[in-house]
């Protein structure tokens, strides 16, 4: 069902819970205040006429009042009334095509197996079934033919999903293969790297000659100054005289003055930064008014304070070895860069089969670990993507993981063995049901897709304008 509402509702915009309006807003029909005919159109889909009849009768099925719809007219509702019969209508359509068919027996049985229906021994008591029907309104035939149309709706969907259903022995083989146990050997990737105080100085140069212009930065020279009730108006706490001194500012800031002339007369300090660039050391306020540096003269709030500053110059620098800051900071960029390449370099052996057992001891040395994975959704040491992908590889690979804290480590696989399970263990059930229903979305996604390429809906703006306007 959510599969084809949500085809109407891609030809018609967003859907909304009609549902909860009803509920909300109480229940109400319409009567023959809009004239209707089966020549009036509101909608076609392919050679099918979606009439203002048609429009009228949904409505009143969805027991959705005058008042409701009037009062949300500007919010779609129109829109979002008619996308649901262009759903139901399209339903329709696939039945109708599938020659899909429910006989009156099977909507009786249906009725006299409903629990509401029944009494403490399971006997249908027809009383129980006319209170309902006059509590919700409603006519014994109305309610047939609606609970026809939703098993005719039910025998579409089991149709539409019919072969979804895995064959147990795939299912059972991929809960053994997720459900094993997994030796192995592992060793930390960090004791490979080199440490970041390690690189000479002649290295760092190096690099960025080699990166010149990806390490460019944009700098700024500027000048602020920091404003806040209690150097504005002489308080402590922000009042409608304080917010009247930012107004005047930001007027003086459109009229054309200088940062110099709108603090002139202000008892403020000023702070002058030059070549200033974000850095791995956070400084709240230069950081705040760098963001905003395409403005040359601006005032901008910044938590408790307001800032107003000046951009004096911009301009494109290569990194600076000279600035502890800056060096430590391509310090940073060499150290990453050399693990990058350390470990591509172990990938690349691995998938040529260039790494063996000895290449693995030689580099783990005395720092190897043992570890047994219980399942594919052990994720106590490594992360969920890396035992993912573990569990995809024979005994005796070698590859890199990773852990929830982004350190890399090099795996060796050296046994698997299936656990022992019963089918009617809890686990084993939601498994089956899990791999059964993610089937059926393929096929409901699949599905929608032919609908969509099936049927080319029409909308007779004209004609909803006109049913809008009834309501108004």
């Amino acid at each position: 069902m959510e599969a084809l509402k949500n085809f109407g509702g891609k030809k018609l915009g967003g859907v909304i819970l009609i549902a909860v309006i009803v509920i909300a807003f109480g229940f109400g029909g319409f009567g023959g205040g809009f004239s209707t005919n089966n020549q009036n159109n509101i909608a076609k889909i392919n050679r099918t006429n979606v009439t203002t009849q048609d429009f009228m009768d949904y409505l009143n099925q969805s027991n959705i009042s005058q008042q409701v719809i009037r009062e949300n007219l500007d919010k779609n509702i129109i829109e979002e009334l008619l996308s649901g019969l262009i759903s139901t209508t399209l339903i329709d359509l696939e039945v109708k095509d599938f020659d899909l068919s429910i006989t009156e027996l099977t909507v009786l049985k249906k009725i006299k197996e409903n629990k509401n229906f029944q009494d403490e021994n399971g006997v249908f008591q027809r009383t129980k079934y006319e209170k309902f029907l006059l509590s919700n309104n409603m006519s014994a035939p109305m309610f047939e033919i609606q609970l026809k149309n939703r098993e005719l709706q039910k025998h579409l969907f089991d149709l539409i999903g019919a072969g979804t259903i895995t064959p147990n022995f795939l299912i059972k083989k991929k809960f053994e293969e997720q459900n094993k146990t997994l030796d192995i050997e592992y060793f930390a990737m960090s004791n490979q790297y080199k440490a970041k105080n390690s690189y000479t100085n002649e290295k760092l140069k190096q690099f960025v000659k080699e990166n010149k212009d990806q390490l460019k930065k944009e700098y700024i020279d500027f000048k602020y100054a920091i404003l806040n009730p209690k150097n504005l108006i002489g308080l402590e706490e922000f009042n409608q005289d304080f917010f009247d001194e930012i107004d005047k500012i930001e007027n003086k800031i459109s009229q054309g003055d200088t940062f110099e002339a709108i603090l002139e007369n202000l008892n403020v300090d000023i702070t002058e930064i030059n070549k200033f660039a974000p850095s791995f050391t956070k400084k709240n306020n230069e950081d705040r008014i760098y963001s905003k540096r395409l403005t040359k003269l601006d005032i901008i709030e910044n938590g408790d304070n307001f800032l107003l500053f000046s951009i004096i110059d911009k301009y494109d620098l290569g990194p600076d070895l000279n600035d502890k800051t800056t060096k430590d900071e391509i310090a940073e960029l060499v150290y990453q860069k050399s693990k990058f390449d350390l470990n591509k370099s172990v990938l690349e052996e691995i998938q040529k089969k260039e790494f063996d057992n000895n290449k693995f001891a030689e580099m783990a040395a005395n720092n190897l670990k043992n570890i047994s994975l219980n399942s594919i959704n052990d994720h106590d040491t490594f992360e969920a993507n890396s035992v993912k992908i573990l569990y995809s590889l024979p005994v005796n690979s070698f590859t890199l993981v990773g852990d929830k804290d982004n350190e890399i480590y090099l795996v060796k696989i050296i046994n698997s063995k299936n656990n022992p399970y019963s089918k009617n263990d809890d686990d084993y059930l939601k498994f089956v049901q899990a791999q059964n229903t993610d089937n059926r979305k393929s096929i409901l996604g699949s599905y929608d897709q032919l609908l969509n390429n099936k049927y080319k809906i029409q909308l007779n703006q004209k004609t909803i304008d006109r049913v809008k306007n009834y309501f108004k």
